[in-house]
């Protein structure tokens, strides 16, 4: 078992490298559980992230009618050439976003690591799949080591909203992406976690605040935003280079920030974008709540 970054970036060493065969001896040692059980319902998940991407992308409108149909609006932008930023990326961007437009729907999504964070793991691995040839093993071997670097964030910060701000979430999402997209493209653990830094100090202070008290807006977007910053950290991990200030403390520092947020600024809907005349208008439309 490992507790920190360093624990596992050295833990690794024993299984040649390889983050996923540490998690799943982990995941032996934790549930009892033998090997054949633990890929059987992690290939469950990899199903159910991969359907929801295709599922999301709909132009319907969720319940409340916040959101729905940006998916596809990014995606009929994408097959249109133009783009500025490199398809990957965007790519990325549409994947999260169509899994989070379902999650809205009440559609069926693979939390990662929460149901509001849900669109940055299946939309990066989408990518990763089509760049990079994933085998079916491979694609399995993405998921359990960004359960591991997700399982130490867990433990020593926080993957909740209510806890520690929107860092907690699509942070912790965006940089368990990033971790295993640079292990996936060839990286060392080391630089996987050098990956973990860079989008956590880029998401640091991000506050939770969904308007009406829906995962829907800002949500849906900043699981797109988080995708994109997933592939960049990945790159600049892959280029070799280093964050000054180490993983664990880096994830360290996250908590502190959450533990310092005030209540309206995590998941209350007292704060920040939900706080805002038109946000207070939406929440009042929905649920005839007093302004």
């Amino acid at each position: 078992m490992f507790y920190t970054i360093e624990e596992l970036v050295s833990q690794a060493e024993q299984f040649s490298g390889s983050v996923s065969e540490l998690m799943i001896a982990t995941e032996m040692e934790l549930t009892g559980w033998n090997r054949d059980e633990i890929l059987t319902i992690m290939s469950r998940n990899l199903t159910v992230m991969k359907n929801s991407i295709i599922d999301g992308l709909s132009e319907s409108k969720s319940v409340s009618g916040l959101t729905g149909g940006d998916a596809a609006k990014l995606d009929a932008y994408i097959k249109g050439g133009m783009t500025l930023s490199d398809t990957s990326i965007l790519s990325a961007a549409r994947n999260a976003m169509a899994v989070n437009e379902l999650n809205a729907k009440m559609g069926l999504v693979c939390a990662t690591p929460t149901a509001g964070s849900a669109g940055c793991l299946p939309a990066v691995l989408g990518v990763a799949i089509d760049k990079l040839k994933l085998t079916a093993e491979q694609q399995l071997d993405f998921l359990f080591t960004a359960g591991a670097f997700g399982l130490v964030i867990a433990n020593n910060a926080s993957i909740s909203g209510a806890e520690g701000g929107c860092q907690a979430e699509v942070g912790s999402a965006s940089a368990m992406s990033a971790a295993a997209l640079t292990l996936a493209a060839g990286g060392t653990a080391y630089q996987a976690s050098q990956a973990i830094c860079f989008v956590i100090k880029n998401m640091l202070g991000l506050i939770c605040d969904p308007v009406a008290g829906l995962v829907e807006v800002p949500c849906v977007k900043r699981n797109a935003m988080g995708a994109s910053y997933a592939m960049v950290a990945a790159d600049m991990a892959l280029a070799g280079i280093e964050s000054k200030i180490p993983a664990d403390e880096v994830i360290n520092a996250m908590y502190q920030v959450g533990a310092a947020l005030p209540t309206a600024f995590r998941e209350t809907a007292e704060g920040g974008l939900a706080a805002t005349p038109t946000g207070r208008r939406l929440a009042q439309e929905i649920f005839g709540e007093k302004e």
